[in-house]
């Protein structure tokens, strides 16, 4: 086990740019970075785990350090399991915050060991999410600022044929 091992969780549906900046930010920082794709109950995805698995390990192929797994249940039991001892996140606006800290002391709560480790988004990235992108996509935009090259044609033909089935 590393001793610096932290973990990166996110739903990644689909994985943007500002996903990457993170975990390649976190991963200069930390020792090991496993990035935890979460099955979250609360949400419809537009990809299976098994596709953001791969979208992530296809974006992230030229680093070192970090482990891609799907997971559900909770994080601060899974950290614990894994001996990680801190969950990093990014913050693109206050709104985040809020919802990130309150998650946070609900982690350290469960987890007393268990540290949350902030990272603001780099300022280009500050207005993006998966629920961005996959508007954009659906109404036929360009999507290529948002998410990495190497998966944009499948992502983009998803979530566009995704919006032509609602339609009919």
């Amino acid at each position: 086990m590393d001793t610096n091992t932290v973990i990166c969780p996110g739903s990644f549906d689909p994985v943007t740019l500002g996903h990457i900046d993170i975990i390649k930010r976190a991963t200069k920082m930390f020792d090991k970075v496993i990035v935890a794709v979460l099955v979250n109950m609360s949400k419809t995805p537009s990809f299976t785990i098994d596709e953001r698995i791969a979208f992530l390990e296809e974006a992230l192929s030229d680093v070192d350090n970090i482990e891609i797994v799907g997971f559900s249940g909770l994080l601060a039991d899974y950290a614990k399991e894994r001996g990680a001892k801190a969950v990093v996140k990014g913050l693109r606006a206050m709104s985040d915050f809020e919802y990130e800290f309150q998650m946070a002391l609900t982690n350290k709560k469960l987890n007393p060991d268990l540290d949350t480790v902030f990272l603001t988004s780099d300022s280009q990235y500050m207005y993006l999410s998966s629920s961005m992108v996959k508007q954009v996509a659906s109404l036929g935009g360009d999507i290529s600022f948002f998410v990495p090259a190497c998966i944009h044609a499948k992502v983009y033909e998803r979530l566009k044929n995704n919006s032509n089935q609602k339609g009919k």
